[in-house]
Order: structure tokens, then C-alpha cells, then sequence
């Protein structure tokens, strides 16, 4: 039957492009790629059929295609290879979790003490699970006393200038990175990095706003080291806890 008058035309199952449904066609691409990586039938560093290929078997047009490849690629889970194709990646964590940053940066004013709540949450366990690996003398660990041990020498040498907060944050973050990294779960590190990099202005700021934050600090990593070279993961997460609820504490206050 003849669709009657200001009756909408029937779908054209051949088409995805100017119908509305061109998201819901790249989405369903998305799923399936990412079903055939779940499923085994792709892995890490595989190289993706041919466009004509994948677009006859979701049966989609080359413009859903590339939609959903770019869309993957911007997630971390493929990368295109100028003249050679598209590949999936590593799926390291720290790849795939990259994008939560994004997120994180776009959250309005007055979310920063929540954004923080939950790096608190995260880094507390990090510590932990560091003191119980038994990591004493490991690279991770190095890693963050060479922070401490640099961050001492900065404050030691305070230029007439003032402090240079923002390399003294670097410090901060590499400590902090360092912890994660020792923790031995590469999607805690991941998580924690894509959350302590993106919170840096707020720490910047109580740093321009309180007196003798930057000793503070380097106080409170000393004391978590102490505790995660110790071996004692209840102290190592008290010690954690106490050093980052200083932060929220300060953002409380100031939102």
C-alpha cells in the first residue's frame, strides 16, 4: 500500500546517510568492532579488514565506517597507519582510560571536591596494594624517591624569586604516578593518572593560597613512602587518605 498524503517515506535499509540513523549505524560499527577484539577474533596489533569488507559485513557505507574507526581511534582502540591500514593497539590501560580525562576536564565549576573524593579513593588503595607487593627496591619506588628526593632539594633552594610551584607539581604528580605504577595494577595507574593530572590547577591553587603547602606535602610523602617501603598497607592507605583529604578539604571551602 501507497504510503498516504504527509505520511514519512519507509527507511531505505541501503542508506544510512541524511535518515537520521547514521549515529546508530557507526554505533552498531563501534559494538561490533569492538565485539570481534572481545571475542578474540581481533587482538592487539591485528590490522582491521579492508573498508569494503567491514562495511559489507555490518552492512553499513563507507562514511558509517569511518565514522566508527575515528571514533575508535580517538578511544584508544584502534590507530590508522598512513598507507597501511588500521590497527588495533596496544589496549594498554593507560590508552584506553586516557579519554576519562577529557571528562574530568569538562566537569563544570563546584565538581572539583568530588573529582578529588575519587582519586582519594583510588590512591588509597594504590598505596595499599603497593606496601603489600613487597616493592622495596623496585623501579616504581625508585621512581618516587627521586621525586621526594628532588622535591627536598627544591625546597631546600628556594629562589629570591619564590618557588616554582608549577615544577614543584610536576613532583607531585610524578610521586603520585609513581605510587600507582607500584601498586602492580596497570588500570588503578592508568585511572590514577587520567584523575591526579587533570585535578593539577586545584592543587596549584591552594598552593597560591596556603601557606607552607609544598612542605606540608612533602612531609605526607615521605611519611606514605615510609609506610609502603615498611611493608604496612593500613598505614600506607591512612597515611594516603590524610594527605589527599587536605585537598578536599581546601576545594570544600573554596567552591
Amino acid at each position: 500500500m501507497s504510503p498516504g498524503p504527509g505520511s514519512a517515506p519507509a527507511p531505505d535499509p541501503g542508506g544510512d546517510a541524511g535518515d537520521g540513523r547514521r549515529g546508530s549505524r557507526t554505533d552498531h560499527v563501534v559494538t561490533g568492532i569492538a565485539r570481534l577484539i572481545i571475542d578474540g577474533d581481533l587482538a592487539a596489533g591485528d590490522r582491521l579488514p579492508v573498508e569494503k569488507d567491514l562495511a559489507a559485513r555490518f552492512d553499513v557505507s563507507r562514511g558509517s565506517l569511518r565514522e566508527a574507526v575515528r571514533a575508535l581511534a580517538a578511544l584508544g582502540v584502534v590507530e590508522s597507519r598512513q598507507g597501511d591500514g588500521t590497527y588495533v593497539t596496544s589496549l594498554d590501560p593507560a590508552l584506553l582510560v586516557g579519554p576519562l580525562g577529557l571528562a574530568v576536564d569538562l566537569q563544570a565549576a563546584g565538581h572539583g571536591a568530588h573529582i578529588h573524593s575519587v582519586r582519594r579513593l583510588l590512591e588509597v588503595e594504590a598505596a595499599g596494594l603497593a606496601a603489600t607487593q613487597g616493592l622495596a627496591a623496585t623501579p616504581e619506588l625508585s621512581d618516587a624517591v627521586d621525586a621526594i628526593e628532588a622535591a627536598a632539594a627544591m625546597l631546600a633552594q628556594v629562589p629570591p624569586g619564590g618557588l616554582d610551584r608549577a615544577a614543584f607539581l610536576e613532583l607531585d604528580l610524578a610521586f603520585h604516578r609513581a605510587i600507582g605504577a607500584a601498586s602492580g595494577n596497570p588500570v588503578l595507574a592508568a585511572l590514577i593518572e587520567a584523575l591526579a593530572g587533570r585535578t593539577a590547577r586545584h592543587r596549584l591553587l591552594r598552593s597560591a593560597t596556603e601557606a607552607g603547602v609544598e612542605h606540608r606535602t612533602q612531609a605526607e610523602h615521605e611519611a606514605i613512602l615510609s609506610a609502603v617501603t615498611a611493608g604496612d598497607p593500613e598505614r600506607a592507605r591512612v597515611r594516603m587518605a590524610a594527605h589527599l583529604l587536605a585537598v578536599e578539604d581546601f576545594l570544600r571551602g573554596s567552591e
